[in-house]
This record gives C-alpha cells, structure tokens and sequence, in this order.
C-alpha cells in the first residue's frame, strides 16, 4: 500500500493538469457566450449581437474608468510579484552571505518603480476625464465621436500601461532574484546581472511612453 500510494503522489504533477483547467474554462466560457447569444436570437434582438452597437451603446466614461483601473492594478500585481520573487532570494541568500542585502535592494527599487509608471499613467488619465452635456451633443454630434475616441484611447492606454508593467515586473523580479543569488556566490557577477536587470526595467518605459501618445489627442468634455 505505501509503494502504491508513493507512485501516485509522485506521478502527481500539478502542471500536467493545467490543460484540463484551461478546457473546462473555456467551456464555461463558451456555455456563457452561447446562453447569452441564443437569448438574443429567440426574443427578436438578433441585430444587437454587434461590435459596432457595443461600443456605441456603452458610455465612454466606462472604458476610461475601466482603463485608469487596469492601468494601476496590473502595476500593481506586476511590481508585488517582483518584489516577492527577488525579497524571497535576497533573504534565503542573506542567510549565508549577509553582506548582500543592502546591496541588493535596488532590485527592490527596479520593480517598486514598476507601479509608479502604472500610477503616473493612471493619474494622467485621470485627469483628462471631463464632463460633457446632452444638450452639447444633439447640437453637434462631433463631441459625442471624440468623446468615445477619448474613452476608447484611455482604455488602451491603460491596458498597455499594465500588461507591459506586469510582464516587467516579473521580469525585474526574476533578474533581480538572480542577482541576489549570484552575488551570494560570487560578487564579481552583480555588476554584470544588474545590467540585465536595467535593460530588463526599461521595458516599463515603453508602455508608458505608448501610452502617453495614445492620449496625446484625447479630450473629453463639451468643448470642440
């Protein structure tokens, strides 16, 4: 019975299963999709199963919103599971060679920097976010256009802003945990990974600066 129960635990592999979760999420999602498109199509609203009456029936308010959200959450998270990859190493490698903690701490700083992009991007959108009026928008339906550009631009704004400083913060965090590790065992290699690790960090730059031209020309609000 032990020999048994050894076999299984080892041939047990959490990663082995990972495609069997993927297809039973997609099948919920795809169930989901169907309800939801059947019920159009048997109560007579067939023409609403369109991208176009979408984007045009939401409020632009919303996908601004929803992209100043993203824009810091993902920052968030990206930078949080750095820190925690590179923290992890620096305090098991501080163990035998404390000498690296201090040092090692501008891995820390490379992915705190991480959310302070998502923060700037979010706090400049936010700030381009404006009121306009119904009676504005009959009299020239121009704004009501630019008004859904606008909220359109901020919401790839901010999806661009946290999905590029996701991916570099666990980038910096992974560098960043070699690093600490290397340096534990030989101190000559930390110069060399830390220019990784800045390479690594600028990667956050790039979204921000797509960002800020992808909001270059929006403006909300009832001025033309």
């Amino acid at each position: 019975f032990t020999t048994m129960q050894t076999n299984y635990a080892s041939s047990y592999n959490p990663a082995s299963y990972a495609k069997y979760y993927y297809a039973t999420l997609l099948a919920i999602l795809s169930f989901i999709a169907t309800i939801i498109i059947l019920s159009y199509v048997l109560t007579g609203r067939g023409e609403r199963i369109d991208i176009g009456w979408f984007l045009t029936a939401t409020s632009p308010y919303m996908w601004a919103s929803i992209g100043v959200g993203f824009a810091v959450s993902l920052s968030v998270v990206g930078a949080a599971l750095g820190i925690y990859t590179t923290g992890v190493s620096i305090m098991g490698g501080g163990v035998k060679a404390p000498r690296i903690k201090t040092k090692n701490l501008i891995s820390v700083i490379f992915c705190e920097a991480v959310a302070i992009y998502g923060l700037i991007i979010a706090i400049v959108l936010s700030g381009q976010i404006e009121a306009f009026s119904q009676e504005a928008v009959e009299n020239n339906p121009a704004i009501m256009a630019r008004n859904w550009f606008s909220g359109y631009a901020m919401f790839g704004a901010g999806i661009t802003t946290g999905v590029v400083n996701l991916v570099c913060g666990i980038c910096v965090g992974q560098v960043g945990s070699g690093a600490a590790l290397s340096d534990a065992a030989n101190p000559a290699l930390f110069v060399k990974i830390l220019i990784i690790e800045i390479f690594g960090s600028a990667i956050g730059l790039f979204g921000l600066i797509i960002s800020v031209l992808l909001t270059s020309r929006a403006k909300m609000g009832d001025k033309a």
